[in-house]
């Protein structure tokens, strides 16, 4: 057997975002902002949903599972591309590029479906409103989560172990910011046809179908709204659903770009731009667009800091 075949590889060299160094800083800079401020408002959001006594709601549960998935995958990502990015030597260890791998598809399938449960919720609490602490009860909103939750890290050793039991034959350079599975199949000197397939039909299969309850609750509310009779409760239906909607449709979109398109058409410098978006800036959105968009959550902030100002006089 040829010696390179019998090559164990320790480490992957990460291509990182651009090969401009004089960009490099630039992008340390404004990565570390958008990497701060989703990590603050993440954080943020669990804590002030698990602690304010009025937003001890379905909604506001699935919101804190939303913000620890966007918490999750941006710090499974983020920290190791902001050291590779002041580091001459843009390695991550054989193991660790696993682990990254697993940890980034747990979290973002896991996302795919709590958003699909926050799309159930609006539907039961507009147009069900009177059976709606009956049908979404603690019991059933942690079934909504936990399922997800279980399938994602199924299908997560799956593809990782999938893709780390084929043989690399010494060809360690990802062209990538982080071990992301489509890069990782462009390395293997085995077929990867069986991985790719696997991934092409789970990638079609969670995105359709989370994005069809979507469809399915919203059309269901939208015909519930035209059935009001007053202004003032189509207004208050819509604003309970403008924040939702707007991450659905950013994260959705980026997804769709990113995974259900033939290989021949992928472009791997378009496909990290769009890396970018959905590993930190959604993220770092999703908090920004409920804060700003949400009257209970500017409320619970309101209310911490008056009492923070309180606690200092």
């Amino acid at each position: 057997m040829d010696q390179q075949n019998l090559t164990v590889l320790k480490e992957f060299i990460l291509m990182g975002i651009t090969d401009h160094p004089e960009l490099q800083t630039t992008f340390f800079g404004v990565f570390l902002i958008i990497y701060t401020v989703s990590v603050v408002g993440n954080m943020g959001m669990i804590i002030l949903t698990k602690m304010d006594s009025r937003l001890q709601t379905p909604m506001y549960f699935f919101l804190r599972h939303l913000a620890f998935t966007d918490l999750g995958y941006s710090t499974a990502v983020g920290p190791k591309m902001l050291a590779n990015i002041v580091t001459t030597q843009k390695t991550i260890p054989y193991n660790c590029c696993a682990v990254q791998l697993a940890f980034f598809i747990l979290f973002i399938i896991s996302e795919l479906f709590i958003l699909s449960a926050m799309a159930y919720d609006r539907y039961v609490a507009i147009c069900n409103p009177l059976l709606y602490t009956v049908i979404m009860s603690p019991r059933v909103c942690w079934t909504l989560v936990s399922v997800p939750y279980l399938y994602s890290a199924f299908l997560s050793v799956i593809i990782t172990i999938k893709i780390f039991i084929s043989s690399f034959c010494g060809h360690n350079i990802i062209n990538h910011f982080y071990c992301e599975s489509l890069p990782l199949l462009t390395l293997p000197c085995s077929s990867t046809r069986e991985i790719e397939l696997i991934i092409l039909i789970f990638s079609v299969f969670n995105l359709v179908s989370s994005l069809l309850v979507v469809l399915v609750s919203y059309m269901l509310i939208l015909l519930a709204i035209l059935k009001m009779h007053s202004a003032e409760g189509r207004h208050k239906a819509f604003s309970t659903c403008g924040s939702h909607l707007t991450v659905v449709v950013i994260l959705y979109a980026t997804l769709f770009f990113m995974y259900v398109q033939p290989k021949s058409s992928h472009s791997f410098d378009s496909d990290k731009m769009a890396s970018v978006f959905y590993t930190l800036i959604i993220p770092m959105l999703n908090p920004l667009i409920y804060s700003l968009r949400n009257k209970e959550v500017k409320g619970a902030l309101h209310r911490i800091w008056k009492n923070l100002i309180k606690c200092l006089r």
